[in-house]
């Protein structure tokens, strides 16, 4: 439902949730506590049965849009909020991660400094339960057939783009639930859009055992299959896919071995910015 009346804005996010409530306000707090730019907030539930709807009414006068009813995925409720969405750069913010203070309003910076650019990605932090940091998920750049040949090691709640874009390469697959999120970087990279990565912190990417990519194995491996089979380079077929696979990891590990992205420091005022939104919860 919309709850607050419609105001232009520099950036729209999205939050899909189901049965998350345990980090749903937590979620919620690190977009509302943004600053420095004009922020349209839309929730999309699915119908939760732990409380979340609750707690999303509790912030419905500050957010743009909510809604929670059944659908048949995060796929689906994402596609749904991003067709709801007026502002001209969009993401997403899974209900149980968190954005840093100040990254929304960085992401616009850089958009308007920009403009020939249609997406921008920085970097994240993968952070426990109860939102101490475990290490930095410091990135490359983007590189589509590391991508699909290796894994996707872009931080998605860190990854903005241009509303625009949709028109041009349509939404999110509805029939992907694990790796919708990859399969629209490789359809970016095919299309031709042009994705800027900059080495800075933007979100908090949560570590559980409840991660669907954890409790879905089998599927995921399906998927990721298929979209190999779909999206790897026309040079590579002539390859056999294990020396394929192990070429795209030696080359992501040796990029990322260079601007030093395996180190386990991250930025010491990181830390102290998720205990603060931990806390107050």
């Amino acid at each position: 439902m919309k709850v607050q009346p419609s105001s232009p804005a520099d950036v729209s996010i999205i939050t899909c949730s189901y049965n998350q409530n345990r980090f749903l306000s937590t979620t919620i707090e690190s977009v509302l506590a943004q600053t420095g730019t004009a922020v349209e907030y839309l929730v999309i539930d699915g119908a939760s049965t732990d409380g979340s709807r609750t707690t999303i009414e509790r912030y419905a006068s500050q957010l743009s849009y909510w809604v929670s009813e059944p659908d048949n995925g995060q796929s689906e409720a994402l596609n749904k909020g991003l067709r709801h969405a007026t502002s001209e750069v969009v993401g997403w913010l899974c209900s149980d991660d968190v954005l840093l203070p100040g990254a929304l309003a960085r992401v616009v910076e850089l958009f308007k400094q920009n403009p020939d650019v249609d997406a921008i990605y920085g970097n994240a932090v993968l952070i426990d339960t109860s939102g101490n940091i475990v290490r930095p998920k410091r990135e490359i750049n983007f590189h589509p057939w590391l991508l699909v040949g290796d894994h996707n090691y872009i931080p998605q709640p860190a990854m903005f783009w241009r509303r625009r874009v949709h028109e041009r390469i349509g939404y999110l697959r509805e029939d992907l639930h694990l790796t919708m999120d990859l399969e629209l970087w490789l359809r970016f990279g095919k299309h031709g859009c042009r994705i800027l990565h900059v080495d800075e912190y933007f979100a908090g990417m949560r570590c559980h055992a409840l991660q669907k990519v954890l409790v879905h194995p089998a599927e995921l491996i399906v998927e990721n299959a298929g979209l190999r089979d779909e999206y790897q380079p026309s040079w590579s077929r002539w390859l056999p896919d294990g020396l394929v696979r192990v070429a795209a990891r030696v080359g992501r590990i040796t990029l990322k071995s260079m601007i030093g992205g395996y180190s386990r420091r991250a930025p010491a005022a990181l830390a102290a910015s998720l205990r603060r939104l931990h806390d107050s919860h």
